[in-house]
C-alpha cells in the first residue's frame, strides 16, 4: 500500500470545523447521518493501524519456521509474531516492565 501525502486544508473547510467545533452537540445538524443502533458486525480495530517501526531482529530459526508454519499460507507471521510479543508484555506489565502505549 503506498503512503500518500493528502492535500492540506483550504481556508474555507478550516472555517467551517472552526465553527462546527465552537456548537454544542444539540445544535449540529445531523439528520442526513442514520444513527447506527446495531454494531452486532462491527470490528474493533479495521481502521485503527499501529505506527510500525522497521528493525532487525534476529530469531532462532525454529521459531520463524514455527509462525510461518501455523499461520495461513505463511503469510502474516510477522503480525503473529507482533501479537504474541504484545500479549507477553501486557501480561507481564506487573513485573516492573513499563507498559504499552494504550490504544485507541
Amino acid at each position: 500500500m503506498k503512503k500518500g501525502t493528502s492535500k492540506g486544508l483550504t481556508n474555507e473547510q478550516k472555517a467551517e470545523i472552526e465553527s462546527l467545533a465552537a456548537l454544542s452537540d444539540e445544535k449540529i445538524d445531523t439528520s442526513d447521518i442514520p444513527e447506527i443502533l446495531d454494531w452486532s458486525g462491527a470490528r474493533r480495530g479495521a481502521l485503527y493501524r499501529p505506527v510500525k517501526q522497521q528493525i532487525t531482529l534476529r530469531l532462532d530459526a525454529d521459531v520463524v519456521a514455527w509462525f510461518r508454519a501455523n499461520t495461513p499460507d505463511g503469510k502474516g507471521y510477522q503480525t503473529e509474531i507482533n501479537r504474541v510479543l504484545r500479549e507477553h508484555a501486557k501480561l507481564n506489565k506487573s513485573r516492573g516492565f513499563r507498559p504499552l502505549p494504550s490504544q485507541p
